[in-house]
């Protein structure tokens, strides 16, 4: 990350809306705002077959959930925050991962500009392509604040999106469990 770049840019932000920068309450806000990128765009260059490649071997085939993985992202569209729960599932085939390793996958697609359409389908694909399970299934539920303090404003109202992968795919049964599950 080019931090002269991002403090530049907040500098030209709050000239932009009519803001001054010398003000001695925005004085150090172009460095805070540059340190503040590190933080919640850090999944940018990361790669989350970093965290699913240690893995361990499992009898059985029974589904693995991970449900309520508190996140925070940010809206391409607008560069607001919309933020909320990811619940994952998948039936190992032979191999497991550590669970934290799931809240950390979904860290490296959430710490990014992003839509949640795409932060879903990436975190399954993800869990579909480095463990190899039999089936994964994502879902997640997030509040978005250019839908709550911007343009609509409608507060409270959540978008769900889900992806399916393996047998989670034609099996309703197996979505039903999952559903099921979160539900407690």
């Amino acid at each position: 990350m080019d931090q002269n770049k991002i403090k530049e840019a907040v500098r030209l932000f709050l000239e932009g809306i009519g803001e001054d920068p010398e003000r001695e309450g925005l004085l150090d806000t172009p460095d805070r705002v540059a340190r503040m990128c590190e933080e919640i765009y850090g999944g940018l260059g990361c790669n989350a077959e970093e965290h699913l490649s240690k893995q361990f071997s499992a009898e059985g085939s029974e589904m693995v959930l991970e449900k309520d993985i508190t996140f925070y992202s940010t809206c391409e569209h607008h560069l607001l925050p919309f933020y909320g729960k990811v619940h994952i599932a998948y039936i190992p085939d032979g191999k497991v991962v550590g669970l934290s390793k799931l809240a950390r996958t979904v860290e490296v697609y959430a710490r990014r500009p992003q839509i949640q359409e795409q932060l879903t389908t990436q975190i399954a694909e993800a869990l579909w392509q480095n463990l190899k399970p039999k089936g994964v299934m994502v879902m997640i539920e997030a509040e978005h604040m250019c839908m709550t303090m911007r343009g609509i404003k409608k507060p409270g109202s959540k978008t769900v999106t889900y992806a399916k992968r393996g047998c989670f795919e034609n099996d309703p049964e197996k979505q039903k469990e999952f559903m099921e599950m979160i539900r407690i």
